[in-house]
């Protein structure tokens, strides 16, 4: 699709880090953009700064998806764009000081991370399905979603993590299967490692120790350059149902 096709999307997660920068590129190509995440100060700034929508929304809760995207479409109309970057990475070894990994933690990271992607996918879905197609291929929609390398390279202490992200690998091409006859299209994009909050809090010498495990370009990985890939894969309609790492050719090591 072309951006001047398209009036509206919602970005999950749009308060911080990949989704920010998603939810700035989306809006400066003149998109209505509804961010949802949990963070109330952060995702309302965020929207007033790119005059789009803040609904504060918990992916692993039903009643809260639909709520959040009932009120997108009253401001905005039905999205024929959905990112999905809302997720979670706590670390937690299978077993550790004689204890079990604790189930609720892994529980809560497929929860939030997987099932989380995917209802909003599911909504997202029913929404385009109504709409008029558009462009010279009859898209209705397309649903990025966010996985991660560590679907392919978890290390130590992510088995919950690496599960919940090769699950949004796994089943973006099922997904895509799924909505082909729709019109709407299904991508993933699997990030290495990246400047996101959660990276950025460490210390600048740690940054650059795991920057320079890339072998090209030789630095962490920049939201704006995920954004410029949820851009293209807006742009590109031959772009369906792969997933795409974004890495700088890294492959993690076990530690």
């Amino acid at each position: 699709m072309r951006m001047s096709d398209l009036k509206a999307a919602v970005v999950t997660g749009g308060a911080s880090g990949l989704g920010e920068a998603t939810a700035r590129m989306l809006a400066a190509e003149g998109v209505k953009v509804a961010l949802f995440d949990l963070d109330r100060e952060r995702g309302g700034a965020i929207a007033a700064d790119i005059g789009g929508l803040y609904v504060p929304v918990d992916v692993t809760s039903e009643e809260s998806v639909a709520a959040g995207f009932a009120a997108a479409r009253a401001a905005h109309g039905v999205e024929r764009i959905l990112v999905c970057c809302a997720g979670i990475a706590p670390a937690a070894k299978v077993t550790s000081k004689g204890a079990p990994h604790p189930m609720a933690l892994y529980e809560k990271v497929i929860a939030v991370n997987l099932i989380g992607t995917f209802r909003a996918i599911a909504h997202a879905a029913t929404g385009m399905a109504a709409l008029d197609p558009v462009g010279e291929d009859h898209e209705r929609g397309v649903v990025v979603s966010t996985a991660s390398v560590a679907a392919y390279d978890g290390q130590v202490g992510q088995a919950a993590y690496a599960a919940s992200k090769a699950g949004v690998a796994g089943m973006t091409l099922p997904i895509a299967r799924d909505l082909a006859s729709l019109g709407i299209r299904a991508v993933a994009i699997a990030p290495g490692l990246f400047e996101t909050p959660m990276l950025k809090g460490l210390p600048q010498e740690v940054q650059d120790s795991l920057g320079r495990q890339a072998p090209f370009p030789s630095r962490l990985g920049r939201p704006a350059e995920y954004a410029r890939l949820v851009r293209a894969i807006v742009e590109t309609p031959m772009l369906n149902g792969e997933v795409i790492r974004l890495d700088g050719a890294i492959r993690m090591a076990p530690r």
